[in-house]
């Protein structure tokens, strides 16, 4: 049986803050932009959490929500040293790694034979050594599949372990409502909602084919999770999912021109930085955010599958194109592009065109 932990730091850009600067601890601060400038909330310290606010959440929401919050620009280089401290500590109890952002990832501790065995105590002892080493505490959750896993590191947040054997698991994932599992996000929760199914027990029960017709290719991976089968290995070396740039403007964009602007330099950028992965993309989405929130995304995959769009301009055009689909009819708040569905860049080439 495998054993997995999930670790997940606390508050972590907060965490740091707090501790960096004793007169900051026990007081409601959020890590993001300014309020003045439309930033976000990166990460909420616990004690702003109490007044509601979390991530991704608008700055000035979190003001108006708390107004003695303390906001601090984050450190982002700061954060990545500490995190690396971290990852060498995952480091001396296991060679089986998956980063999933700077503060949390996946251990596959089933080859360990520390504590005897015990993934528990093992979690326990590694998050122990992190507060002790870092000054930072963080949350663990174990199970024999990364779905559960991870799913346990909410359980006995912050500065907690929880642990989910085989036995528990079907009786944990009947109770778990199906926006709770991983990957599924609004649109496909309003599907299984429309069939009827709001919880880990209805999508046991479901009927597969109805739900393949509902869902596609990803039906038989949820159905599997509401079984307690999760595969998925903890994999050492990911390739990024997806890649790309986004801006919140201080002023609502009304401009075509304007809009058509920013998201060319977006594109650029994001170009680059592809570029130096030695990635080209076969999808590009475009993402709206208008003045009233509400979010629209466009998007656009090269046919046939595995094709790659070879060049910066091809890229231009394509997020152009898909910003006119769009048709933005309102102020817009927010433009952003990401490439996605990588093919590496030696295995195409790009030739010299002749008389260039």
């Amino acid at each position: 049986m495998r054993k997995i932990i999930h670790i997940d730091m606390d508050a972590f850009f907060a965490s740091v803050e707090q501790r960096d600067n004793p007169e900051l601890r026990g007081r409601a601060l959020a890590v993001g932009g300014s309020p003045d400038k439309r930033g976000v909330v990166a990460t909420a310290s616990y004690e702003a959490r109490r007044y509601g606010i979390k991530s991704a959440m608008p700055m000035a929401t979190a003001v108006r929500r708390c107004h003695q919050l303390i906001i601090i620009s984050p450190r982002l280089s700061h954060y990545r040293v500490i995190a690396e401290q971290i990852r060498r500590i995952f480091s001396r109890f296991t060679d089986k790694i998956e980063p999933l952002s700077i503060d949390e990832a996946y251990l596959d501790v089933s080859d360990s034979d520390d504590f005897g065995g015990s993934a528990t105590l093992l979690a326990e002892h590694i998050v122990r050594t992190i507060y002790q080493e870092t000054g930072l505490t963080a949350s663990a959750g174990v199970s024999y599949c990364k779905f559960l896993a991870k799913y346990a590191a909410n359980i006995n947040k912050p500065n907690g372990v929880f642990t989910v054997t085989p036995q528990q698991a079907l009786n944990i994932i009947g109770k778990m409502p199906v926006e709770k599992f991983h990957g599924i996000g609004p649109a496909t929760q309003k599907k299984l909602n429309n069939l009827g199914i709001f919880t880990g027990q209805d999508l046991y029960h479901a009927d597969i084919t109805i739900l393949r017709k509902q869902l596609g290719k990803t039906a038989d991976f949820y159905y599997h999770l509401a079984h307690g089968k999760d595969e998925r290995p903890v994999r050492t070396s990911r390739q990024r999912q997806s890649l790309g740039n986004e801006s919140t403007f201080v002023n609502d964009l009304t401009d075509r021109a304007e809009m058509q602007q920013a998201l060319k330099k977006m594109v650029d950028k994001t170009w680059h930085n592809c570029t130096e992965k030695q990635l080209l993309p076969s999808c590009i989405t475009v993402k709206i955010k208008y003045r009233d929130f509400s979010l629209h995304t466009k998007s656009y995959t090269q046919m046939p599958h595995n094709t790659p769009i070879l060049s910066l301009n091809s890229a231009q055009l394509i997020a152009t194109a898909l910003l006119e689909q769009a048709s933005p009819a309102q102020p817009v708040r927010l433009l952003g592009v990401s490439f996605s569905h990588f093919i590496n860049r030696r295995l195409y080439p790009v030739q010299q065109r002749l008389f260039d």
